[in-house]
């Protein structure tokens, strides 16, 4: 499984330094199984998946071979998609749940 960490989800990690090691074992464990850990969203976050860090603070990442297999590709449109292999997960947002909707 390879993983590719957007700058957002960078930066967020920067700024949330406290919690650097919550953040990395959720990391490793949805490295490890992403679907059994991540709950698949809806509207404009088709094709995402969310996963608590801690109480109300989440990781928002997209799986590739999931995404594709159930169209989703289609509405998230990466721009580099198609060189991206199946087996990567793209760690995109890294925040309290509000900030990370856009809320």
């Amino acid at each position: 499984m390879e993983a590719k960490f957007e700058t957002d989800f960078l930066k967020a990690l920067k700024k949330h330094s406290s919690i650097k090691g919550l953040v990395k074992k959720k990391v490793d464990m949805i490295i490890e199984n992403p679907v059994a850990f991540g709950e698949p969203l809806r509207g404009k976050w088709q094709g995402f998946y969310s996963c608590p860090v801690k109480r109300n603070f989440i990781i928002i990442y997209l799986y590739c071979e999931v995404c594709r297999k159930k169209g989703d590709n289609v509405v998230v449109a990466c721009s580099d998609c198609l060189k991206i292999p199946d087996q990567t997960i793209r760690f995109v947002l890294l925040g309290p749940h509000d900030d990370a909707y856009g809320i």
